[in-house]
This record gives structure tokens, sequence and C-alpha cells, in this order.
């Protein structure tokens, strides 16, 4: 009698079992979003699919509409505190401290952005508390194969003015691996890594210097449309985020 009941107990139960679901993991701070993590800071994200990398979620400001913020932060200087001056290899793994100043890495630009359509920000701020920006509607990196290549159009003036036109269609250099069109090196020239043309109008990467300083040219972290070739800014920050995500 007992076993009859066990087994009227067990078999509807089996009969309709299936494995418990789960979640895909997070390829970008948009998911994060989705998930109701919606506090700006670091979490971990998969541009691979199965590797787990950590990143700065910028997700907007509290109270701020959902086109504010599910910002995945791959680029960010602040302080001064991480050397940018780096070898091929670092710019394509990534480096630096996910809560301070740090690199994301080539590589997972080029995974991200394989699976989606993004758009680019990035924020800049001045020493005496300015402000501005430059958004892009797209934004895209190639394989490592055909050097990290960088595609950005689609300009939204924020102030800041268009740094990057003369840097798309460019591939990645550093002082290691010059991809750059001048003759000489612009890594090596401007102490730097970027998508360098001949040679640039942004260096993001370059070194970081506080403010205006006219006998240091082009080699810190300067956006020339904003404030010069030769003003060090205090803050810059790239980052994108899925175009379909805004509302």
């Amino acid at each position: 009698m007992k076993d009859r009941v066990f087994l009227a107990l067990l078999l509807p139960l089996l009969a309709g079992s299936n494995p418990v679901s789960q979640d895909p993991l997070p390829t970008d701070c948009s998911d994060i979003y989705a998930n109701e993590q919606k506090v700006s800071g670091v979490y971990t994200i998969y541009p691979t699919g199965d590797t787990p990398v950590q990143v700065y979620c910028d997700m907007g400001s509290e109270g701020s509409l959902p086109q504010d913020g599910k910002w995945t932060v791959f680029q960010r200087r602040m302080d001064g505190s991480v050397n940018f001056y780096r070898p091929w290899e670092q710019y394509k793994k990534g480096f630096g401290n996910k809560y301070g100043e740090y690199w994301l890495g080539l590589e997972n630009l080029y995974q991200l952005t394989l699976k989606r359509k993004y758009e680019l920000k990035v924020d800049l701020q001045d020493f005496a508390g300015g402000k501005a920006y430059a958004r892009y509607t797209t934004f895209s990196v190639e394989s490592e194969v055909n050097g990290y290549k960088l595609h950005v159009s689609g300009f939204i003036n924020g102030g800041a003015g268009d740094a990057l036109q003369g840097h798309s269609g460019m591939k990645f250099s550093t002082f290691d691996k010059d991809q750059d069109t001048w003759k000489d090196n612009c890594a090596k020239s401007f102490l730097g890594a970027f998508w360098y043309s001949n040679c640039h109008t942004a260096n993001p990467n370059g070194i970081y210097l506080w403010g205006k300083d006219p006998t240091l040219y082009a080699i810190g972290n300067v956006w020339y449309q904003w404030k010069g070739i030769d003003y060090g800014l205090k803050s810059i920050s790239m980052k994108i985020r899925p175009v379909c995500e805004n509302l």
C-alpha cells in the first residue's frame, strides 16, 4: 500500500520533470541591467560566451531614464594611476583596475561588436570641472587578423566635437606593433596606443597630464576638438551599449 502511494506521488513528478532552466550568461552591461542590477559598479560579463570578464557598468544616475545608462565601459582614465603605455599583447587582453583606470581588451571589443550592433559614447572632463561628450550611433572593431580595425560613425555632438572621424577605418597600433599610416610609429611618438592614422586628433591612452602644457605636444590624453592638442584631460571614459537597447 505504501509503495503504491509513493509511486502515485512520484510518477507525475517524473513525467513532468524538466531540467532547471538558467538565464543565459550576460554578454554586456545591458544584460546586467535587464537582470535588475541597475546600480553602477563592477560586474562580470561574458563577451566570448564562456570566459568571465570583469567590467565597470555605467547604469546611469539614480532616477535617470533607461536610455541614460546600460553602458559597458571599455576604457577609463581618471587619476593617472595606471600606465597606459603598454605593448600589443596587453592591449589585446586588457589591463588595469576595473574599479579605477583600465582597458577592457581589443579581443573583448571584437567579440562584443561581433554579436550585436553598438553605439559609442565618450565622456570627457577637464580640470576646471567642465564636462562634454561625443556620441556615435555605430561602433565596431574587426578581428585581430584585420588589425582590430575601428569603424565608427553617426556623430552626435555633446559639446566635445568629433575627434574620432579621422580614426575610423584605422587599425590599432602600439609601440611594438605599428599599423598606422604615418611614416613613423605614432604610438612611440605620442606615447600611447590607439587607432592612429597620420597620427591623431584623439589620444585617450596617451600620458596622463594635468591640464594644458604647450611644451608637450600631443603626447597627453587629449581630445583635440574640445581642449586642443596640448591639454591632458582629467577624465576620459569610452563606453558602448547595444543600439537595440535605446528606448
